[in-house]
């Protein structure tokens, strides 16, 4: 596979982790390059990153006023690819809880699929490390009921490292996708699944994170809550 890559990372607050998540990334393929979208970080992500940018033409960025949330970091950073001439394009955290050292596994799962997801919850194994168990429990069960009620047959469909083949993100309506954080994951699973493309899950091993803030929030929580039924809603209706 002699296309490239990009693998969109959005960051908040992230000055601890970027720069050292960036080289990793960047050692695992030659084929892979990093855009970082920062959502005006304040402790001064966006001033290493620029850093980074002056002297590696792998490495792009996209900054961004305030803190506008995950799903539309990611939405900005898929058009931004499609603008250019990336054949695959991922979705991974700045937090080191995805693990660069999984990125070959992707690009192998790629060759027989349209969407690869990196999951913590294959086959009911958990490969969850560091999480409290409530944080688990919530995780897990979400998981559960984004099954039952969208009939979508992934054991993680909430999963945030991910790897989508340039047709996938074409053929989506972009623009019509309105939801954040776990439900951002869900509908944009959802919306592959609804046009026929293929979607492989692999197992990684998440580990939650060691610098930083977590950004998991009741709102993100009630936005999935919602958003399953209106997808089921929206399919029922043929607008998905």
């Amino acid at each position: 596979m002699p296309e490239r890559g990009l693998i969109i990372i959005p960051t908040y607050n992230e000055r601890e982790n970027i720069a050292r998540i960036i080289d990793q990334v960047l050692a695992r393929d030659d084929r892979l390059e990093v855009l970082v979208v920062d959502d005006g970080s304040p402790d001064g992500t966006g001033a290493i990153i620029d850093g980074i940018v002056a002297t590696d033409p792998r490495v792009h960025v996209i900054h961004r006023e305030r803190k506008l949330g995950l799903g539309t970091a990611y939405l900005a950073g898929f058009k931004w690819a499609l603008a250019r001439d990336y054949a695959f394009v991922f979705e991974m955290d700045a937090d080191f809880s995805h693990d660069p050292a999984h990125l070959p596994q992707f690009l192998d799962a790629l060759e027989g699929a349209d969407l690869v997801i990196g999951s913590r919850y294959r086959n009911g194994r958990v490969t969850v490390v560091n999480w409290p168990v409530g944080r688990l429990l919530l995780s897990y069960s979400a998981n559960v009921y984004a099954r039952v009620i969208t009939g979508l047959q992934l054991f993680d469909s909430t999963a945030g490292f991910k790897c989508f083949r340039r047709e996938v993100l074409q053929a989506l309506d972009l623009d019509a996708v309105k939801s954040s954080g776990y439900a951002f994951q869900i509908e944009m699973n959802f919306r592959a699944w609804k046009k026929g493309f293929r979607i492989v899950e692999i197992p990684i091993v998440f580990v939650d994170r060691t610098e930083g803030e977590s950004k998991m929030s009741k709102k993100i929580v009630r936005e999935a809550v919602w958003m399953v039924w209106r997808l089921r809603w929206w399919s029922i209706r043929g607008k998905v």
